[in-house]
């Protein structure tokens, strides 16, 4: 079956928050779903914190829709959609925390269980498999899916770069979540969801982050992935 955008949902509607959504990625990803005119949140342990980086992005050029910030906990809860976007250190606490806020929810895992040293980035074992798995245990309420895992943070935050080049692969259980991912990834401009599987599939998807790593140092690049034949 052809990538046919027409047969995506129509997510327009959807509040989405972003846990983490102070970090880089976070914040990147939040900017392009507001300069798309999505309804995004921020989200961050310390409410002020979170505001003042939603103030930030609303004021960056291309935002149509205003950006709100507050306390973790309170923007989960207002969300339909939450991207987990948090550091792989804080990961399990943070998604532990929201476990009765996203209950019912969809969350969107993109966190990479990476490590670093002399000789560069390398996957780190998760007990669970991955960190969408780990979430997925965690919150057994909600409905988890891993994407968004291969996105530029550098960017995905330039007001100059006006499209995406690259495919955003979506591990799910779930083929509406995975439906939903591919809508909101279909707002940003140049930017595909393509489902690559269920959630067992996560772990070689946030582990190839590494070797993106190692191409964009060596070649100083920002390198994604497009699907060929799709």
């Amino acid at each position: 079956m052809a990538y046919d955008p027409s047969a995506l949902p129509d997510v327009s509607g959807l509040t989405v928050a972003i846990i983490g959504g102070t970090g880089d990625q976070g914040r990147g990803l939040a900017y392009r779903l507001a300069r798309a005119g999505q309804s995004v949140l921020i989200g961050s342990r310390q409410a002020a914190r979170a505001t003042a980086s939603a103030d930030e992005i609303s004021a960056l050029p291309g935002v149509t829709r205003p950006v709100e910030g507050g306390a973790n906990a309170d923007v989960a809860e207002a969300a339909d959609l939450t991207i987990i976007a948090v550091p792989w250190a804080g990961h399990r606490d943070t998604v532990t925390a929201l476990r009765h806020p996203l209950a019912g929810k969809l969350v969107v895992d993109c966190v990479n269980p990476l490590g670093f040293d002399s000789h560069g980035p390398f996957p780190l074992h998760v007990d669970e498999g991955s960190a969408a798995q780990q979430a997925a245990a965690l919150l057994p309420e909600s409905t988890v899916a891993a994407a968004f895992n291969h996105v530029s943070a550098p960017l995905l935050a330039d007001p100059a770069v006006e499209s995406m080049d690259l495919d955003v692969l979506i591990c799910a259980e779930d083929r509406h979540l995975a439906g939903v991912v591919a809508g909101l990834c279909a707002r940003i401009p140049g930017m595909r969801g393509i489902y690559a599987g269920r959630l067992r599939n996560a772990h070689q998807v946030e582990a190839l982050t590494a070797n993106l790593i190692a191409i964009n140092r060596r070649y100083k690049a920002h390198a994604g992935f497009r699907v060929t034949d799709v």
